[in-house]
Parts: structure tokens; C-alpha cells; sequence
């Protein structure tokens, strides 16, 4: 199983990128905003999906680990395969679309190409408890906003230690932002 890919960036086609490492190129279909980030001729580490079928394997990379590990609970549900899966990543980054399922707002999922009205229901109906509470809620409901970007290190190192996504995103619902991430680790191992 391939975990990550790092290297340069040789090319960019579709909504692949090819990942130079040490000569041997790698092609990894990414998300829409992660195809924009990846610049030519630049490093790049992508987590990845390494996808086996009976005819191809496929990898499909990610920038962050929540989006990878999003990306792996939406191809749990029936009728997402991957193509899907990135698709709907492909529609903001991975805690835009998470935030999106946990508020059950399948409306926002049939965006994706290839995502039908009944396979967004059945996305925000499987994952809904799985992802975790939403952690952007609506400024004009509430008077507040509370946010967890998707790039978050204290979520990623929390990942890194076992938490799976929804746990992780529990841990840090009360840990200020504006601490250091070792700090925050440490208070949400605490809490």
C-alpha cells in the first residue's frame, strides 16, 4: 500500500498530477484545489489512497490527512466510489464538505459531478455521525462562528496518534485556536 507520495510536481493534466520521485513518476488524481496548489517543478507530499482493482490501480492524493481520511469514509457509502468521492471534495476543501455533512445539507453534495440527489442523501445519512459536529455554524443563527480549518496541525497530529476524524474534531471543539499546536495537542489529549 502506498501511505504518501513526496517529489516534484512533472505535470499536471485533468484533475491528475504527476509526482517526479527519484525518476519514477507517479500519477495521483487530486481534488480540485489541491490540483490548484500543486505548482510545476515544485515539491509536493501528497497522503494517498491506493486504489486496487481487478483491471487498474489508481492513486488519489490529498494535502491534508482529514481530507484523505474523509475521503475513505465516503467511499464506505453505498454508490460513492472514488471518482465520486473526489468529486465531492472537489467542491471546497475537505472541512467545507464535512461541515456540509455533519448540518446534513445534501443540496450542497449534488453539486459534485456525478453525484445524483439520492447518493447525497445517502452520504449525509450514512456520515452524518461519523464526521464529527459542524464546526462552522451560521454567523446569522447563532451571532457566532466557530471554525476548524481544514489545515489545522493540532487535527493532523491527532489523526496521526489514532484519533479517527470525528473524535479528533470532538477533541479540539473547546481548545482556543490562537495556542500553539503542541499546546493544543496537549489540551485536547487532557480534555
Amino acid at each position: 500500500m502506498i501511505a504518501h507520495v513526496s517529489g516534484v510536481v512533472a505535470e499536471k493534466f485533468g484533475s491528475s498530477v504527476i509526482v517526479d520521485v527519484h525518476g519514477i513518476g507517479y500519477e495521483v488524481a487530486v481534488a480540485a484545489g489541491d490540483y490548484e496548489r500543486a505548482l510545476l517543478n515544485e515539491p509536493v507530499k501528497f497522503h494517498t489512497y491506493h486504489h486496487i482493482r481487478e483491471q487498474s490501480q489508481e492513486l488519489f492524493g490529498f494535502t491534508s490527512l482529514a481530507a484523505k481520511k474523509l475521503f475513505e469514509m465516503l467511499i464506505t457509502v453505498q454508490g460513492v466510489g472514488p471518482k465520486a468521492a473526489l468529486a465531492i471534495l472537489s467542491l471546497g476543501d475537505s472541512e467545507l464538505v464535512r461541515n456540509a455533512i455533519a448540518n446534513g445539507d445534501s443540496a450542497f453534495i449534488t453539486k459534485a459531478s456525478g453525484v445524483g440527489k439520492r447518493i447525497a442523501e445517502r452520504v449525509v445519512v450514512d456520515l452524518t455521525d461519523k464526521v464529527g459536529m459542524a464546526l462552522r455554524t451560521d454567523v446569522t443563527a447563532l451571532g457566532v462562528s466557530h471554525e476548524i480549518h481544514h489545515t489545522d496541525e493540532a487535527l493532523e497530529a491527532l489523526m496521526a496518534l489514532g484519533y479517527n476524524l470525528n473524535d479528533a474534531t470532538r477533541a479540539l471543539e473547546n481548545v482556543p485556536m490562537d495556542l500553539s499546536t503542541a499546546d493544543r495537542v496537549t489540551m485536547a489529549l487532557k480534555g
